[in-house]
């Protein structure tokens, strides 16, 4: 019965006091409103800069040939160090935490013509492991470099998305010649569209990939531009550098422990940054979310301890009438609560609105594809219940501690 006679003393209040009702359930609407689509617009923004840190590879390291710093077995420092294609098979076979590798070479300002159409790019001649660990995914009906390409030294190439729109606009590239420094080579594939925001020779979609047994029959290439490293989901990258020293140093007599002997981009702690860094911008929104909501029950306490004061009368009345001290602190704290719930769920809702209207204005490329968090939305439902108890308590209490006949001389 108290719930009820509490809802339709509400409903009252709110015809007779449309502005402060209105006031007192603004500042936790907003409050819940900031914590959905801070939640919402962070993890969308995680999303978005995870998805283009993965368009360069997940769990990989790229390495380059160095130069030595360390004197070591009565050799000199300063020494170059160049690897071969013998050297990663070598690694693939001795590294059990290895499970991808690939060499990589790399011949710039290589004219690449279709018809009238001539364009100077990259080419790349790799394994076909690369395009697994890079995370280089054929677009419909096309495929990768595979070992066969590799065996038989196949005249065969993979573009990017954007050098096939340069080269052959709206038509389709698939199956089709192209003039790679004026020798045909046969288009197997095309590259399926992908965020990237970070490379070290240029974006893949701008490349021209190629087997490199053929790429090494075209420009007599003995030594590697780099190598391109995955470790198992068992290991770690810093296990996998380690061995890389040790294998690499017994071969080419330098000191394990020499870092610049190779040059090393571990891509695994640019995933570890961005996954720190996403964790403590998340504590501080639940900060600023939960400020937020604190500020709003500090004014719903204010505005519930008016009401107390334009209904001591009635309190006095019902206290003479026999009510009982919990009954008046439990009517204070349920309207509190409906008003605390009241305004949490409208920002709850047009917080909902909001995220699913921002994608319609197509900005993920700059903040991602924002989505409710069950995180936030969780906290925020913890901290309104919460608010909502602390702002009606005070008021409920200085309310049944009325006595009747002081409340009635009041007015």
């Amino acid at each position: 019965m108290l719930p009820l006679l509490s809802v339709r003393q509400f409903l009252r209040d709110l015809r007779q006091q449309k502005l402060r009702t209105f006031m007192t359930m603004g500042g936790i609407l907003w409050g819940t409103l900031a914590i959905v689509l801070l939640f919402a617009f962070g993890k969308g923004i995680y999303s978005a800069q995870m998805k283009s840190q993965k368009g360069l590879g997940e769990n990989i390291a790229i390495v380059w040939p160095g130069m030595t710093a360390k004197t070591w077995q009565g050799l000199p420092k300063g020494r170059n160090i160049q690897f071969t294609e013998d050297d990663v098979s070598m690694l693939k076979a001795k590294i059990s935490n290895i499970q991808r590798i690939s060499p990589e070479y790399s011949k710039w300002n290589v004219p690449l013509q279709y018809g009238k159409q001539v364009i100077i790019q990259n080419v790349v001649g790799i394994w076909p492991e690369f395009g697994e660990m890079r995370n280089i995914i054929p677009d419909l009906g096309g495929r990768f470099i595979d070992a066969l390409d590799i065996v038989q030294k196949r005249r065969v190439v993979f573009i990017g998305d954007e050098l096939k729109n340069q080269l052959f606009g709206s038509e389709e590239a698939i199956g089709k010649y192209i003039l790679v420094n004026n020798v045909p080579f046969r288009v197997i594939g095309v590259l399926k569209h992908k965020e990237q925001d970070s490379s070290y020779s240029g974006r893949d979609s701008r490349k021209a990939f190629i087997p490199s047994s053929t790429f090494q029959g075209m420009y007599s290439r003995r030594y590697l531009n780099n190598f391109v490293v995955q470790h198992n989901e068992k290991s770690n990258m810093g296990a996998v550098k380690k061995e890389m020293y040790s294998l690499l140093g017994e071969k080419y007599r330098f000191d394990p422990s020499d870092e610049d002997a190779l040059g090393i981009w571990d891509v695994t702690e640019g995933f570890k940054f961005l996954t720190n860094f996403f964790w403590a911008f998340r504590i501080f929104l639940i900060g600023i979310g939960v400020a937020t909501l604190i500020t709003g029950g500090i004014g719903v306490s204010n505005i519930m301890n008016v009401v107390l004061e334009e209904r001591t009368k009635e309190i006095g009345i019902k206290m003479a009438l026999g009510a009982k001290k919990s009954m008046i602190m439990m009517q204070f704290i349920f309207e509190t609560l409906l008003l605390t719930a009241v305004g949490g769920f409208l920002g709850f809702m047009i917080g909902m609105g909001i995220v699913k209207i921002v994608p319609l204005f197509k900005m993920d490329e700059f903040i991602g594809v924002p989505e409710v968090d069950l995180l936030g939305a969780g906290i925020a439902m913890v901290v309104l219940a919460i608010v909502g108890l602390a702002a009606g308590y005070f008021p409920a209490r200085r309310a049944a501690n009325l006595q009747p006949v002081q409340a009635l001389k009041l007015f």
